[in-house]
């Protein structure tokens, strides 16, 4: 499987000044492709057809695509429906949330991705109350599941109505790091994980809700981290982790979100990018910002 993330492009165009997505999501397509094939498996099927045997991607025709491009890890689609919801207490919620959470299909390939994305209700469209899930094949996008246990969120908070016409292109970029890798190896010394135990990403969160949209990522761990300039001799486990959730967090906000680093966001329906872990969010404390 490759791991070289050196050349691939940011999941998203940063934001100019006035905080406007770049039209078009082309570089995290193609960051997609780039980042997270597995090399040696691109094959197009045999024929004797001189138009069937010509290799075409998704990129050069998306309908009429021979050839799927394998994801270094395979990924679930979830959708929480927000039936009846409205009408039930939190308790209710709580206790009812697993009967509510339907599987949509696992991924495997670029292509499957893309088939799916594009045969999907927007979030922009979507009611108040409902959430899509893109995580790992093999964990539920649910607290309780062994690894996401010990675990927490990176996660932004976004006016609705002030976002609406750009939720759309935000979540796609943050899948697309997602399945292209970015987020396990967001600086170009990175390399990817070997194993599943190493691996710092458990999913992709999105949450609509009646006055604000919401973006997280999930992680496996939520150590914490020192400034990464510091000059400890003894970089610890623990400490090591944590400064890769800090290098999670700054990439989600610079080249996934296309904020400035320092750029004060908060305010309103909107918060900072910041950090808790899942026990400290069912307790409702202890959140930590990038800088």
């Amino acid at each position: 499987m490759s791991s070289d993330t050196n050349a691939a492009p940011a999941a998203a165009n940063k934001m100019n000044e006035n905080s406007a997505l770049a039209p078009e999501p082309a570089a995290a397509s193609k960051a997609a492709l780039d980042v997270a094939l597995e090399e040696n498996q691109v094959s197009a099927p045999n024929s004797d057809n001189n138009d069937e045997s010509q290799t075409r991607t998704v990129f050069q025709d998306p309908v009429h695509f021979n050839v799927k491009h394998p994801l270094y890890n395979e990924w679930t689609m979830w959708f929480d429906n927000p039936s009846h919801k409205g009408s039930w207490s939190a308790k209710e919620r709580r206790e009812t949330w697993g009967a509510n959470l339907h599987k949509v299909v696992n991924i495997k390939s670029v292509e499957e991705f893309w088939g799916l994305y594009n045969n999907i209700v927007p979030p922009s469209t979507l009611p108040q109350s409902a959430n899509y899930y893109l995580f790992k094949d093999g964990i539920q996008p649910a607290w309780e599941d062994p690894a996401n246990g010990n675990g927490g969120k990176w996660s932004i908070q976004l006016p609705r109505e002030k976002h609406r016409n750009q939720i759309d292109k935000l979540w796609l970029y943050t899948m697309l790091s997602a399945i292209g890798e970015m987020l396990e190896a967001p600086s170009s010394d990175s390399k990817l994980p070997q194993s599943r135990e190493d691996e710092l990403v458990t999913g992709v969160v999105l949450q609509a809700r009646s006055n604000y949209y919401r973006v997280s990522i999930w992680t496996r761990y939520a150590d914490e981290w020192d400034s990464p300039n510091s000059q400890e001799k003894e970089v610890t486990e623990s400490l090591a982790t944590g400064r890769r959730l800090l290098a999670l967090g700054r990439f989600f906000k610079t080249e996934v979100l296309g904020y400035p680093l320092d750029a004060k966001i908060g305010g309103g329906f909107s918060s900072e990018v910041e950090f808790q872990s899942h026990k400290d969010s069912e307790k409702k404390r202890g959140k930590r910002g990038l800088v």
